[in-house]
């Protein structure tokens, strides 16, 4: 029973830091630190939640969760499995329960996880179809399509043999050149870094759970997070000025909403844009080496000990 003491104990620590670090200040310096924080967090509090209930379920067997899991598959497959005391097995109710609950919380995070993926790859080669019919290149927008839309927009579809980023007839109506140019740079970083992997995890615990407002407001501040990345990287070929005014003018105008499976540089939501807008205009100092490897070690850490008290014989 301790390693299912310890590892609920994770569990609930993992939501008390995803509040903390929803209302901390530093990721805004750190954005890839930070995304990585949560990515840890998020598969920590699986990994410890499902843990906790086979841990409980499976501590008859005395040998851990792994070990557990093996006895049981062994018991199952030589049909020597019973689930009650009185059978000649400790196995209790509640036990039965947890080990039930676990197997159920797992095929629905996967089966969220796979859902998620085949949709967005579904929705993609949709569009990516669309685009060829009704999209244009444009030899003074290298790099991108235009598709001939009065809404401003800008956004990139990521693929592995076909991505592509897309400007709207009514962005390049808003837009220099010098601000076309950053957003397209900034589209590049996402298609580069694949920003859409990194959100998918958190996209697919969305599905998973769509009812739980703060699985959303988590899903929101990842999202945010993955946009400051591409906008630093987009800083690295152009100005944070040309980006801030495009990010600026696209709220002027009104951006489009953006199509299922794309990421772009707008979404429309403009507390974020400001943030973003604030951020690229007044740079903040960077976070620290030190503080960035003490968050990476922290990450390292609860991961590590999260897999090892799947092992813990008790």
């Amino acid at each position: 029973m301790v390693s299912a003491a310890l590892l609920t104990t994770i569990a609930v620590g993992c939501c008390i830091a995803a509040a903390r670090l929803r209302r901390a200040e530093w990721p805004v310096r750190g954005p890839y630190v930070a995304v990585i924080a949560w990515q840890a967090l998020g598969l920590a509090w699986g990994i410890s939640t499902i843990g906790a209930l086979l841990a409980f379920g499976l501590a008859p067997y005395g040998q851990g969760v792994f070990g557990g899991l093996i006895a049981l598959a062994g018991d199952a497959l030589s049909h020597d499995l019973y689930l009650s005391e009185l059978a000649g097995t400790p196995f209790g109710a509640s036990q039965v329960a947890a080990v039930v609950l676990a197997f159920g919380l797992t095929l629905v995070l996967f089966c969220g996880l796979v859902a998620s993926f085949v949709q967005v790859v579904r929705v993609r080669r949709r569009h990516h179809d669309l685009l060829e019919l009704v999209s244009r290149a444009d030899p003074e927008v290298p790099g991108a399509r235009i598709l001939d839309h009065p809404a401003a927009a800008a956004y990139c579809l990521p693929g592995v043999l076909r991505s592509q980023v897309v400007i709207s007839a009514g962005a390049l109506e808003v837009l220099d050149s010098s601000e076309l140019a950053a957003v397209i740079a900034h589209e590049h970083a996402h298609l580069r870094q694949r920003h859409d992997l990194v959100l998918l995890p958190f996209s697919s615990l969305k599905r998973a759970f769509p009812r739980v407002r703060v699985v959303e407001t988590y899903y929101s501040a990842v999202a945010l997070l993955i946009e400051m990345c591409a906008d630093d990287q987009a800083r690295r070929e152009r100005s944070a000025k040309e980006l801030a005014m495009a990010l600026l003018r696209f709220g002027t105008k009104g951006s489009a909403a953006v199509p299922a499976g794309a990421l772009a540089v707008t979404a429309g939501d403009q507390p974020d844009v400001v943030t973003r807008v604030s951020r690229l205009l007044n740079p903040a100092e960077a976070l620290s080496r030190p503080a960035a490897a003490g968050v990476l070690l922290a990450a390292l850490t609860l991961m590590s000990t999260t897999l090892a008290l799947w092992h813990l014989p008790m």
